[in-house]
């Protein structure tokens, strides 16, 4: 009797993804994406409980497997029933049938033949504990209550009945097109991804590809006329490897999804190094190309590791990242069998901590600073001196590449204007700051230091935006200056000669006066002595603290006739 083959059992929940797969085939669709129709389909709220048995190939043992388990049960007082098994006329299968009751398969007509398919009314008006359902993917005779096997497990689950059933990896829809290309042969009959997915428990039948040819030789899985056709083209030794290197690599990130589960529930925030995941941090910039080609090389040095982008983007939307390149750098990740996310967050490298340890990841890829030595000693260390201080056990790279120390330091003289208008700025600040120099002196009697100001600073700004950056700093280096002179002007002119009533300016703090510029003698000719200086800390001057014929204005009269020999 044929020995009953070894399989791993590898429980876990309703979440799962094809991270691992994507990263070995190149496939785009993240098994993530599709948990929520997993748990629409089989989640853990329905009554009844799913159990699969996984194969890489035909004659594996699943069947033989979900058998052995029916015994088992049916052993410990579980009521157990037969809804449908297919032996292939293989008798050691059919052996095991013995002893566990069998539900009368339904005979369906189909063009003129008689079809036998599984009376899912007689299991359910049966109502067993457990239902053993084989091929899982088999799609019934049209005329069936459903279109799918896989539905038939569904409505049995909301009945509350366990289902046992098996399914090859070949079936599963989103690795259909790989195996085409793997086997040349296409699989008319799958199951969607969600419903395995869905499962309470998966079982991986596993079986070396020599061995299977064995079996397969000896007659236990075919019939003698199809034995050598079957082993010179499907059972190929490269088919039946690449086949169970991807049942492994699904069922490994269903186990992974598990670990992460188990990690959130307990709140473990420390890397656990059971697979290595490799983190690249992409900014949009030149760069980006060349951290994630290192970042896949480094993925690819160890079996099953991971490759994840991830871009920063702060919570106030701005970013200086080109989204043209962005996506560019998205489908690179994605065609190296990477996965693209993007994260909100204001500290960057607090954020790429906290999603490198949300998906426990062992290594993570910073490109050199593109800033300029001037800058960096300007404005102090980078992100990437800050990620590396907080990474932990994270180990961090940081990739040199072309554009590095090139960018982001002070600006160019030149930058990307013509020559034609770097002339035309640097004529412009020519003519500009002696005309407003003019024009303000003249009109000093209207005008405030203020507004001056405004004036001079939309001029630099003008030609900022004509010949750039030099030509603008050169123009506010002459605007300060021309600023300064008309300024000193302001505060040290006189009121128009035509006056003839005296007057004085005083400080309400100090009783101290000072003659202005043009003060009308006894008669009436203009003093030209200069007038003293204004007190600091009483600027600016109140001339109605000192009115003519008031007190205080004969206290100031009286001081300034000792310093100047102005009398009344």
């Amino acid at each position: 009797m044929t020995p009953v083959p070894a399989w791993i059992s590898l429980e876990f929940g309703a979440i799962g993804g094809l991270a691992a797969i994507q990263a070995t085939l190149g496939r785009h669709t993240s098994g993530k994406d599709l948990a929520p129709a997993g748990r629409e389909i089989m989640g853990k709220g329905n009554p009844g409980k799913l159990r699969i048995y996984l194969g890489s190939a035909a004659g594996v043992g699943k069947t033989y497997a979900m058998l052995c388990e029916g015994h088992r049960r049916a052993e410990r007082g579980t009521d157990v029933v037969v809804g449908f098994v297919e032996t292939h006329g293989r008798p050691h299968t059919a052996e095991l049938i013995e002893g566990l009751e069998v539900i009368p398969r339904a005979k369906l007509p189909y063009r003129g033949t008689v079809f036998e398919e599984m009376d899912l009314g007689a299991v359910l008006a049966r109502k067993p504990q457990v239902a053993l359902i084989d091929e899982l993917a088999h799609t019934n005779v049209p005329g069936s209550r459903h279109a799918k096997r896989w539905e038939d497990v569904e409505e049995l689950l909301r009945a509350g009945i366990d289902v046992i059933s098996t399914v090859n990896i070949q079936h599963l829809e989103s690795l259909n097109d790989v195996v085409v290309k793997i086997t040349g042969v296409p699989q008319r009959e799958t199951v969607p991804d969600a419903v395995v997915r869905g499962a309470d428990q998966v079982e991986l039948v596993d079986m070396t590809p020599e061995a299977l040819r064995r079996r397969m030789a000896h007659g236990n899985i075919y019939a003698a006329d199809k034995i050598d056709a079957a082993l010179n083209n499907y059972f190929r030794p490269g088919n039946l490897t690449a086949l169970r290197e991807l049942a492994l690599l699904w069922l490994a990130d269903k186990v992974d999804e598990g670990l992460q589960r188990y990690r959130a529930d307990h709140h473990i925030q420390q890397t656990w190094e059971a697979r290595e995941r490799v983190v690249v941090a992409l900014t949009g910039g030149p760069e980006g190309e060349t951290l994630i080609r290192r970042a896949a090389r480094i993925a690819a040095r160890s079996s099953g590791g991971d490759l994840l982008a991830v871009h920063v983007t702060q919570s106030d939307g701005l970013t200086g990242a080109d989204p043209a390149a962005l996506a560019a750098q998205r489908r690179l990740v994605e065609s190296l069998g990477g996965s693209y996310h993007q994260v909100v967050g204001d500290d960057i490298p607090q954020a790429l901590l906290t999603f490198a340890r949300a998906e426990n990841a062992t290594q993570l890829v910073l490109g050199a600073s593109r800033r300029s030595w001037l800058s960096a000693l300007l404005t102090g260390p980078g992100f990437g001196a800050r990620t590396i201080r907080g990474s932990g056990d994270i180990d961090v790279h940081i990739v040199t590449h072309a554009a590095m120390g090139r960018g982001r330091g002070l600006p160019r003289a030149g930058g990307g204007l013509t020559a034609r208008r770097q002339i035309a700025g640097y004529v412009l600040a020519a003519v500009l700051a002696p005309l407003l120099t003019i024009v303000l002196t003249s009109a000093r009697d209207s005008i405030n230091l203020v507004s001056d100001v405004l004036v001079y600073l939309v001029a630099v700004i003008v030609v900022s935006l004509v010949g750039g950056f030099v030509p603008a700093v050169l123009l506010a280096i002459a605007s300060r200056c021309c600023s300064t002179s008309t300024s000193s002007r302001r505060f040290t002119s006189s009121p128009s000669p035509r006056r003839t009533t005296p007057w004085r300016w005083a400080c309400s703090s100090q009783w101290r006066c000072w003659s202005a510029r043009w003060s009308t003698g006894r008669r009436g000719a203009p003093d030209r002595r200069p007038a003293p200086r204004p007190n600091p800390r009483c600027w600016p001057p109140r001339p109605a603290a000192c009115c003519v014929g008031s007190a205080r204005w004969r206290r100031c009269s009286t001081e300034s006739a000792r310093r100047s020999a102005w009398t009344r």
